[in-house]
């Protein structure tokens, strides 16, 4: 958040901020595929982070951003033309002038382009989202001002680098603009795209970046990115890594939410399916339906989506290895014991989300809302 509590575009509320993170938990993969590149001098000038929502992708384009700035470049040798060691680590020291200088926002090497305002200053971009100079994308403006930042000349170390995070952001203008760039890289700059669904990409800024691919962590990795960003799982980390799909973000969301506990409700609730527990859906509803729990209700709305997902897969697949909620495997198995089953499921998740979608759009009830769902749920298990 900015100094007022406003919500800042890449920052997951109750986490550090991407640049605070020093470790980057369960994606080592995709830092030797940089380094490799880096060692062997086929250093890309575009990268394309992908992988899951909240997985690390922006914590990796820091942390090379900060291995860039503070690694010379190889013109720079010693006195007597000795080439420093390969780095088997994008690790930096907290105490390297960088590091410090990225921290505090102030380091004239580096421009982030976000929602809401770009720029090599934090306090510039902060101040354009707290006066409410952002939108729902990132505009070609944002563009030109990175075109404006690449042509200067190389700063101290030489190189400059970009961070757009999210590159899925862009309006169709400032990816036009954006492609211009990767098309004519300049030299000694790296541009670092953050991306949650490449396919929202054009297809020719995807074919000029090499790609680095984020997976999900699995719970021992959740439990270790958890701790380090001061956040207290309290809860089943297994299922927490099972239900927010390996997404540190996600789990952090679940957490703040009481997503794990709401998502145990749901599953109790449909125990008795063809009939399930009238009165603790109308409880569920209920806390839906109170002022100032709209964030709640997009939660609750996501849980029920990913309910019904889990159980159409099922179907398919057979039960979960992991449950989310004591009793899910059970419960599973009955409603959803073969595909047809699961092809129920699948129609009924699409059918939830559509009317659940039209609600919100309509300001519908909130305690109806919920209610409905339940209903249509109850429908496709009686069959």
């Amino acid at each position: 958040m900015s100094d007022d509590g406003t919500p800042l575009p890449d920052r997951i509320e109750g986490a550090p901020h991407p640049r605070e993170t020093q470790r980057l938990i369960g994606q080592g993969a995709a830092e030797q595929g940089f380094l490799e590149a880096f060692n062997t001098g086929r250093l890309h000038h575009g990268w394309l982070i992908t992988g899951p929502r909240g997985v690390g992708k922006a914590t990796l384009a820091w942390r090379i951003a900060r291995f860039l700035l503070a690694t010379p470049l190889e013109d720079d040798g010693g006195l007597f033309g000795d080439a420093p060691p390969r780095p088997d680590s994008l690790d930096i020291d907290p105490d390297h002038p960088v590091a410090r200088r990225i921290m505090a926002g102030s380091d004239p090497g580096l421009y982030l382009v976000r929602r809401g305002g770009a720029g090599s200053s934090d306090r510039d971009r902060d101040k354009n989202f707290e006066e409410g100079k952002f939108s729902q994308d990132i505009r070609v403006s944002e563009i030109r001002g990175l075109a404006k930042f690449i042509h200067l000349s190389s700063t101290e170390g030489g190189r400059r680098v970009v961070i757009v995070d999210a590159a899925d952001e862009m309006n169709t203008q400032a990816a036009n603009a954006l492609l211009k760039m990767l098309e004519e890289p300049p030299a000694r700059t790296t541009l670092l795209l953050v991306s949650h669904q490449p396919s929202r990409l054009l297809p020719t800024i995807r074919s000029r970046c090499r790609e680095l691919r984020l997976s999900a962590l699995n719970a021992q990795d959740m439990a270790q990115a958890l701790s380090q960003a001061g956040v207290e799982p309290g809860g089943d980390t297994t299922a927490l890594a099972e239900l927010s799909g390996g997404s540190v973000g996600e789990a952090v969301r679940l957490m703040n939410l009481g997503g794990l506990q709401i998502y145990a409700e749901l599953v109790a609730i449909f125990q008795g399916l063809p009939r399930p527990d009238r009165a603790r859906a109308l409880k569920l509803a209920e806390a839906a339906a109170t002022r100032g729990a709209e964030d709640k209700l997009d939660l609750l709305i996501w849980l029920v989506d990913l309910f019904l997902s889990r159980l159409a897969r099922c179907g398919a697949l057979g039960p979960p290895q992991v449950e989310a909620a004591p009793g899910e495997a059970e419960l599973f198995t009955r409603l959803a014991p073969h595909p047809q089953a699961g092809r129920a499921w699948a129609d009924c998740a699409q059918e939830v989300g559509a009317r659940s979608r039209h609600g919100r759009a309509v300001n519908l009830d909130p305690a109806a809302l919920v209610l409905d769902t339940v209903f249509k749920i109850q429908q496709t298990a009686a069959g």
